[in-house]
């Protein structure tokens, strides 16, 4: 695939997973966002897209082909990677942040006088209990019927929770300032800042390719 000024930011990151480097540099959304030109997604963002193409074929030629190629892989390889990778690991990392995050607005409450601590505590339970929620519905209902073809899968209404969980992870960031703790902050509080933004890029990867790859695969069979 040629990356032009109008290829669309999902398509570009299916295609070219090397491109992502570039997206997530410059706070590209390539998951809930992919559906946007790349024209549109610069100007958003400030960016000349012409400079950016150069930037991607540059990371694109200066690294070795990696990983699996979804756009090719069985999908039943895709969705067992997807459960694997990404569902098995938020049910493990989920309920840690939360404790980290509950003992942080515990702790440090008197070091918070704009009570952001409690705002963050409240966003992550809320994004944790929608997460569970749709891996479920994902993995009894959804992923079964793509397996079993034969009909086009209901996909909107988890497209339209993987934009709730987008707008929770943006929210997660400005109120933690882009993950940049306090000079003062803990060990823990530092660690919960940290799990956070790697909760974000996981969630960002995990969203491409269920948006991106997974879903248009199965409207395609």
């Amino acid at each position: 695939m040629d990356i032009t000024t109008e290829s669309r930011v999902g398509e570009i990151a299916a295609h070219h997973p090397l491109a992502t480097r570039v997206f997530a540099r410059h706070g590209i959304d390539f998951c809930c966002g992919g559906g946007v030109p790349l024209s549109r997604a610069c100007e958003r963002r400030g960016l000349s897209p012409d400079r950016l193409i150069a930037e991607m074929h540059e990371e694109l030629a200066g690294a070795p082909r990696e990983g699996e190629d979804w756009l090719r892989a069985p999908v039943a390889d895709l969705v067992d990677h997807i459960v694997t990778v990404y569902h098995d690991s938020l049910r493990e990392e989920l309920p840690r942040l939360e404790a980290m995050a509950r003992k942080v607005a515990r702790v440090h409450a008197e070091r918070d006088p704009e009570e952001r601590l409690p705002a963050i505590l409240a966003t992550l339970l809320a994004l944790k209990a929608e997460l569970e929620d749709h891996m479920e519905r994902e993995e009894q209902v959804l992923f079964p019927q793509i397996l079993e073809g034969g009909g086009e899968a209901p996909v909107e209404p988890f497209v339209d929770d993987h934009e709730a969980a987008g707008e929770s992870l943006s929210q997660l960031r400005v109120l933690t300032e882009g993950y940049r703790p306090p000079a003062a902050a803990c060990n823990t509080w530092r660690a919960l800042w940290a799990g956070l933004e790697a909760l974000e890029q996981a969630m960002h990867q995990h969203i491409h390719l269920e948006n991106n790859v997974l879903f248009p695969r199965a409207a395609r069979a």
